[in-house]
């Protein structure tokens, strides 16, 4: 990402985040934005997407799908894998020119083989005039080039701080600390209490990545500079795993082990108080049968991530994309689908179902209703505004893509955190383990 085009970002995300503190913005449908387009006669889809964390997801979702199929006439098949699942069977695909037309994928893995998608920018000019644009870091995951879409994006995971507030309180805090010294503290404390705190060190797509950009970028540290020269190995990367080593010895065992769903097991097991997540969590215990769990809904709160020597939010999200694939006999029916899901008709109804578990990449859906009908959804909704994008602070391609999909800063974390390695060990690893990718 050029110096420019990070200023700009950096600007807009500033201007959205002030609107969203005093509300959600409220934008207007553009009547003029126009779309035409008929799918194939006889069009079949295949899509595979990444397995539900809330119920309310896929059960709208297949709800959807059947009202495209009803008014198109259009079969759509509907497959579903972990999202560690999702990557290496979307890379399959693309390598061999066969298998599903439309992939829900994670990150910036558009970025692996944009040669290999459909041209989108129909769809995504259509629904940006429409709905008041999509958020500006959906730019560097899916236009990479500043003009051509190669993928429709969804939104992103949202993840948050969620905590007991019971034993936040018990552990000294009225409220959730904004700041990673406030952070540590807590930590400290709930572990002198019998209430640990615990973080993905594994290789975690979602909990593991979102924790471990943040802490590094909370720092000053970053993956590559604005000309996509690797620069982890420096000073303040080095501040953030020193304080990640701190920050791990509070942890509950088992971390370095522990995949997406781990956390969310041991959480509502009560043996873990605070964790980052998504809004999954607090989901599972409101419609819990098990009574006990469902009690503590009333217990788990969010704060957004807490604000690092840096001074500004650095949150990294889990972003959703949505791409089709060149090989599809039926290019207008995969295109018509997508569409068809990101209009409010399909979409709000599909976010309050999943109470915001996905927070969606247009601006129009700040006003779905779902962000303030309980206040701890309200966190949520600006995930998109606090987010810093894959590969920052440099150019999204295949490095970038590929060092995110390889865990080189998740597995540099675990490394500092554990004591495998000190942290200026972990840090030159990191370093010659970007390097692979970004001399290619």
């Amino acid at each position: 990402m050029s110096e420019f085009k990070r200023r700009k970002f950096l600007k807009t995300s500033a201007g959205v985040a002030a609107g969203a503190a005093v509300g959600p913005l409220i934008w207007v449908k553009d009547a003029n934005a126009q779309w035409s387009n008929t799918p194939e006669k006889g069009a079949k889809l295949r899509v595979l997407r990444w397995s539900r964390f809330v119920q309310g997801d896929i059960d709208q979702y297949t709800k959807n799908v059947q009202k495209f199929q009803d008014k198109y006439g259009v079969e759509v098949r509907v497959d579903s894998e972990g999202w560690e699942d999702v990557r290496p069977k979307a890379a399959v695909a693309a390598n061999t020119g066969a298998g599903p037309d439309i992939i829900l994928s994670t990150n910036d893995d558009a970025n692996l083989y944009p040669d290999k998608l459909v041209d989108v920018t129909d769809v995504c000019t259509y629904l940006g005039a429409k709905y008041g644009g999509f958020y500006p870091v959906c730019d560097p995951y899916l236009r990479p080039d500043g003009k051509k879409w190669i993928g429709v994006p969804l939104g992103v995971a949202g993840v948050c701080m969620v905590y007991r507030e019971s034993a936040v309180k018990a552990a000294g805090f009225d409220s959730f600390p904004k700041d990673t010294d406030g952070l540590l503290k807590l930590c400290k404390a709930l572990k002198e209490k019998g209430t640990p705190a615990g973080m993905a060190l594994g290789n975690a797509t979602g909990d593991g990545n979102t924790w471990c950009q943040w802490l590094m970028w909370a720092f000053g540290g970053k993956l590559v500079d604005a000309n996509n020269k690797v620069v982890i190995d420096s000073p303040e990367t080095i501040k953030a795993l020193e304080y990640a080593k701190e920050l791990y010895g509070t942890f509950v065992p088992g971390t370095l082990s522990w995949l997406d769903p781990n956390n969310n097991k041991a959480f509502l097991d009560s043996q873990l108080f605070l964790t980052n997540n998504g809004i999954s969590i607090y989901y599972a215990a409101k419609n819990s049968q098990d009574p006990k769990v469902k009690e503590m809904a009333a217990d788990i709160n969010h704060a957004n991530m807490p604000i690092g020597p840096v001074g500004k939010p650095t949150e990294f999200q889990l972003f959703f994309n949505q791409l089709i694939f060149r090989y599809t006999k039926y290019p207008k029916a995969a295109k018509e689908f997508l569409r068809f899901m990101m209009e409010p008709e399909q979409m709000d109804p599909w976010v309050q179902a999943a109470i915001g578990y996905v927070t969606p990449a247009l601006r129009y859906y700040e006003k779905n209703p779902i962000w303030t009908v309980d206040p701890k959804h309200t966190p949520y909704r600006n995930s998109m505004v606090n987010m810093v994008p894959s590969g920052y602070a440099g150019k999204m391609g295949y490095a970038s893509a590929g060092a995110l999909a390889d865990f080189i800063v998740v597995n540099m974390v675990a490394e500092a955190a554990s004591g495998s390695k000190s942290p200026k060990e972990a840090a030159e690893r990191a370093q010659k383990r970007a390097e692979r990718y970004y001399k290619l």
